[in-house]
């Protein structure tokens, strides 16, 4: 017998989970106290590195039903959500988003939707990559210099403690910096 999970996520504490459970409520779908998942993280952080989600997902079983009441509850970005869909479908989990409907997103229809979606994020990466070689270029044509700033006042303490016959490890110890940027120091004059 398949059981109902809700996973309900708000990106700051001033945010409340309230209002999604109620919306499930309303929905009539009958999901136990126990097995509702509430998680005050950014959704920016894919679904799979949130600690509430990976919770969610050593407790669900295939046949279960995980609710969500939109789409961006799973991620803020189309190929997360997609993946976390996808990876959900391969262990024999239904996902039904409430804001399309109620449609179980593993189904025809709902792989349908995934796949629009999932042209719709590829068309996103495409123009943001598409928008950042634009401004580099903008940039580059207005003479704005790209990348690190030089360091150079930690060259200088680094090459200091080089003449001195530090070893790179007592240079990163005593200038209490790291060791890859005491070595990316070392060589330069």
């Amino acid at each position: 017998m398949s059981r109902t999970f809700l996973y309900c996520r708000v990106s700051t504490s001033t945010q409340y989970t309230e209002n999604q459970i109620q919306e499930v409520r309303n929905a009539a779908f009958d999901v136990q106290a126990g097995r509702v998942v509430e998680e005050t993280i950014s959704g920016s952080i894919a679904a799979k590195e949130r600690p509430g989600f990976q919770k969610l997902l050593e407790r669900m079983e295939p046949g279960d039903v995980l609710i969500v009441t939109k789409l961006d509850r799973l991620g803020r970005n189309a190929m997360d959500v997609r993946s976390s869909v996808e990876e959900l479908a391969a262990t024999g989990i239904r996902v039904h988003c409430l804001a399309l409907g109620g449609v179980d997103l593993t189904s025809a229809a709902g792989k349908m939707t995934m796949q629009v979606l999932g042209a719709v994020a590829e068309f996103e990466r495409d123009l943001l990559i598409e928008r950042t070689q634009q401004g580099l270029i903008r940039a580059r044509a207005e003479g704005k210099k790209l990348g690190r700033p030089q360091a150079t006042g930690t060259i200088a303490l680094v090459q200091k403690l080089k003449a001195k016959n530090l070893t790179q490890a007592q240079a990163a110890s005593e200038l209490g910096m790291g060791i890859a940027t005491i070595k990316r120091h070392w060589n330069k004059a």
